[in-house]
């Protein structure tokens, strides 16, 4: 019986070495498993808190960006003001010239060339006078009516070209502040 009680120890032994590494395995796992559950929360704390510093940025970035838009916006919007205002101004003046060549209120004239091949210089101005002598030719009015027309249309073109410029001089500030 010795024989047997000294086999029973043995098993005895063996079982209760196994439950032992069964039982420290488990402990080392669950131990490990804590672990790397603490360094994956750590991490995603970590990737939610860069989530957040970057959509603190972007917002702030769209602000900044809404601020110099808005700011763009009242610039443009006194250019074409004052470009509105100055084409307003250059029609009224054309009107009241119109106007004026319409009551023969004013005439237009065109110097001549001097007599005897003065080579293109003009007669001296009379006393009391800002006119070049009689080397003037006036315009029959609807040829007057059409160079004023030209000449309008020409200073509309013009006003409305510095729109265009400053149109494009105020975006491209704009755009190059990016």
């Amino acid at each position: 019986m010795i024989g047997a009680a000294a086999g029973v120890k043995v098993w005895m032994v063996l079982a209760i070495g196994t439950s032992l590494m069964a039982l420290g395995a488990w402990a080392a796992w669950a131990w490990q498993e804590n672990h790397h559950q603490a360094e994956l929360t750590e991490q995603a704390a970590t990737f939610q808190r860069e989530r957040e510093a970057s959509a603190l940025a972007v917002i702030a970035w769209q602000e900044a960006e809404k601020g110099r838009r808005q700011a763009l916006e009242e610039r443009l919007q006194v250019v074409d003001e004052t470009h509105f205002k100055e084409f307003s101004d250059a029609q009224k003046n054309i009107s009241r010239l119109r106007d004026r060549l319409a009551t023969s209120d004013l005439r237009l004239s065109v110097l001549l060339a001097a007599p005897g091949g003065g080579g293109g210089v003009p007669a001296p101005a009379e006393a009391g006078s800002v006119v070049h002598g009689a080397a003037r030719a006036e315009l029959d009015p609807p040829a007057a009516r059409r160079i004023v027309s030209i000449t309008g249309d020409g200073d509309q073109g013009l006003i409305a070209l510095q729109a265009c410029q400053a149109y494009v001089r105020e975006v491209a500030n704009y755009t190059s502040a990016e």
